[in-house]
C-alpha cells in the first residue's frame, strides 16, 4: 500500500476530490495543491461556499431541479408554458437546455433512465409524478429530451406508451446531424438517425 504524501487532512481532501466525475487521483492532487497555493482567494471561499450550498440547496417538489428554493425559480417562473412539459434524465441536462434558450417550458427530471443492468426501474424514477403532471389537463405536449442512448430509448419507449392514453401530445427531440458537423466525421447511427428524421424544406 502507497504511503500517504501529506496529512490526513489533505488525504481525505483528495480522496473526496478524486470521486467527482473527470477528476483522478492524478487531477485531484494537482487540484488540491493549487488550491493550497491559493488559500485565501480560492480555497476558503470554495470552503465556505459549499458549506451554504450544503445547508440550503433543495429538490424542487415540483419539477426535481436543484436550486435554493421550492418550488425553484423556473417553476415559479411566470413567463413559463406550462403546456409544454420537457422530460429531461438529470438536473444536468435541464441546465444544458436552459443555457441553449430555445423554449421556455416546465421540466420535469426523472432522476436517470431505465437500466435493468445497473438495477434502475420505473420505481426509481419520478414516472408517477410525470403521469400525474401530464394527465393534470394543463399540459398538452411532453417532449421527451432524453439522451440517445440505449437506457435513454428505453426510457422513451416506456413513457410513450405511459403516455398513450393521456391526452397529450408526446414530441422527441431531433437525432441527427449536428449544426456545423460534417457527414464524413459522423458514425453510421448518427448518419442513419438523420436520415430518418429528415424534415421538408
Amino acid at each position: 500500500m502507497p504511503q500517504a504524501l501529506a496529512g490526513p487532512e489533505i488525504e481525505r481532501l483528495i480522496q473526496l476530490l478524486a470521486r467527482l466525475p473527470g477528476l483522478g487521483p492524478r487531477s485531484a492532487r494537482r487540484a488540491v495543491l493549487h488550491l493550497m497555493r491559493k488559500r485565501e482567494d480560492l480555497l476558503l471561499p470554495l470552503a465556505q461556499a459549499m458549506q451554504v450550498a450544503g445547508e440550503r440547496i433543495v429538490t424542487c417538489s415540483e419539477c426535481g431541479n436543484l436550486d435554493t428554493s421550492d418550488p425553484c425559480a423556473i417553476c415559479r417562473d411566470p413567463r413559463r408554458d406550462r403546456s409544454i412539459l420537457m422530460v429531461v434524465e438529470s438536473v444536468g441536462d435541464l441546465w444544458a437546455l436552459e443555457r441553449a434558450g430555445a423554449l421556455r417550458a416546465a421540466f420535469h427530471v426523472l432522476g436517470g433512465t431505465l437500466s435493468p443492468i445497473d438495477g434502475t426501474g420505473p420505481d426509481d424514477l419520478a414516472l408517477g409524478k410525470l403521469l400525474d403532471r401530464a394527465t393534470s389537463g394543463e399540459v398538452r405536449e411532453v417532449i421527451l429530451a432524453l439522451n440517445a442512448t440505449v437506457e435513454g430509448q428505453t426510457t422513451a419507449h416506456y413513457i410513450t406508451d405511459m403516455l398513450a392514453q393521456a391526452n397529450v401530445k408526446v414530441t422527441r427531440l431531433a437525432h441527427g446531424v449536428p449544426v456545423g458537423g460534417e457527414l464524413d466525421y459522423l458514425d453510421e447511427g448518427t448518419l442513419s438517425a438523420a436520415l430518418l428524421s429528415r424534415t421538408a424544406l
